[in-house]
């Protein structure tokens, strides 16, 4: 499972796992369990870590700890080269000091957003949100990936507005991560930017059909623990394993489906670290009940599904 870093148009390759963020009895982000997770991963053969999307809460945690997290990781070992930033807010100019500071830090990329607060609003308004980050980041060195989850934030990513990206910035916009949990359009989005882009999906079922299509990897929430699952799926979509990989992330899925999903990662993480510590998250998500942590777990140990990578670094 070891891949360089990036592919030849600077998007990245292999798994880069959408990393839950632990978090201490008040809290805050416990820098200590973040840091090992990610150096897990590393380990286990990710190419490098996400860091404060959808599955880690990123919303849910100010700019101040964002950033501060962020220098954690590179402080307690973490190659900046091998972190990916969500630096999404709702607030634009949050967005931009976020990416700003990413881009200073050396980090691999950011993956952004549309704005998002406000609703149906125009492909002009999108685009011009994302220019006023582009250029108000003053760099040219440095990679944006696009970030589409339209039933989380209620914002769609038009084909228009990738377009006119990639055509004012080709240097800078690398790819397209697409969580929209739609193949058909994950597939549409493939057809028309691939090469020189690079479409990513969240989905994991999906990953093999974008595979065969020449996707390089994925930033996953079942990689958390299924890293090496999920680069088969996607990098050896063809390979005699595949189908029984598949399977294995639909049983999972299926078993995660009764519970809010963010919160049922972290029980499984709880679970296979041994410390109930993982179980937290920030409001408004809510952590699954003791007896709702004791159910799932349950459910997968009689599936037997178990995780691929080791538990500590």
């Amino acid at each position: 499972m070891t891949t360089p870093l990036t592919n030849p148009r600077n998007g990245f390759q292999g798994i880069w796992p959408a990393m839950l963020t632990p978090l201490d009895a008040q809290l805050h982000i416990d820098q200590a369990a973040l840091a090992a997770h990610a150096q897990a991963l590393i380990n286990a053969g990710c190419g490098g870590v996400t860091v404060f999307g959808t599955t880690g809460e990123g919303p849910s945690f100010s700019v101040a700890e964002r950033k501060q997290a962020i220098e954690q990781l590179i402080a307690r070992g973490i190659a900046a080269e091998r972190i990916m930033v969500s630096t999404s807010c709702a607030a634009l100019v949050d967005t931009l000091e976020l990416t700003r500071h990413a881009v200073a830090l050396g980090v691999h990329g950011c993956l952004v957003l549309p704005a998002f607060y406000f609703k149906d609003v125009s492909d002009e308004g999108i685009l011009n949100g994302y220019i006023q980050i582009i250029e108000g980041v003053q760099r040219t060195d440095w990679r944006l990936y696009l970030y589409h989850i339209p039933q989380v934030i209620g914002v769609h990513l038009s084909h228009h507005v990738i377009a006119e990206l990639l055509a004012r910035y080709p240097q800078i916009v690398v790819g397209i991560k697409d969580s929209s949990c739609d193949r058909a359009h994950s597939v549409r989005l493939a057809q028309a930017f691939m090469p020189p882009l690079t479409v990513y999906v969240g989905f994991e079922p999906d990953l093999p059909t974008l595979g065969a299509m020449g996707s390089t990897g994925a930033i996953s929430g079942l990689a958390n623990f299924l890293p090496r699952t999920v680069h088969r799926m996607v990098l050896a979509p063809q390979a005699a394993g595949t189908a029984q990989d598949a399977s294995r992330v639909d049983a999972t899925l299926e078993a995660l489906k009764p519970y809010a999903l963010i919160p049922a990662l972290k029980s499984v993480m709880a679970t296979l670290r041994g410390e109930p510590g993982w179980l937290r998250v920030r409001p408004p998500l809510v952590a699954l009940t003791p007896s709702a942590h004791t159910e799932l777990t349950a459910q997968l140990q009689r599936a037997q599904l178990g995780t691929d990578f080791p538990t500590h670094p």
